[in-house]
């Protein structure tokens, strides 16, 4: 059974920092791809990030890219989303998501190659 629980979600001003984790369950974590994403109120669910196992590639939605940092550390089971230089328009949900059986061309910007979610931490920036 695998587990993936976020944390450090919170209320932040525009313009500020918050860092997400997600701790998973399962040996082997660190054959999966993980990834972060998002759903704000009325919204659907869209990428933000993700990680292949190794942490050799990452995938930014544009809307992200140059202020967010997706790592991983495997010995901690355990992905972490750095969000800097906060907007009021990412507020949402932010989800974290396991691919455990990765295979030849799946795209990690794709939600439906994710297997597992975790319960979503909410992140609300103040303008």
């Amino acid at each position: 059974q695998v587990q993936l629980v976020e944390s450090g979600g919170g209320l932040v001003q525009a313009g500020g920092s918050l860092r997400l984790s997600c701790a998973a369950s399962g040996r082997t974590f660190s054959s999966w791809t993980m990834g972060w994403f998002r759903q704000a109120p009325g919204k659907e669910r869209e990428f933000v990030s993700a990680i292949t196992w190794s942490g050799g590639s990452t995938y930014y939605a544009d809307r992200v890219k140059g202020r967010f940092t997706i790592s991983r550390d495997n010995a901690k089971n355990t992905v972490y989303l750095q969000m800097n230089s906060l907007k009021p328009e990412d507020t949402a949900v932010y989800y974290c998501a396991a691919d455990t059986t990765v295979s030849a061309g799946s795209q990690p910007m794709d939600p439906f190659v994710y297997d597992y979610w975790g319960q979503g931490t909410q992140v609300t920036v103040s303008s």
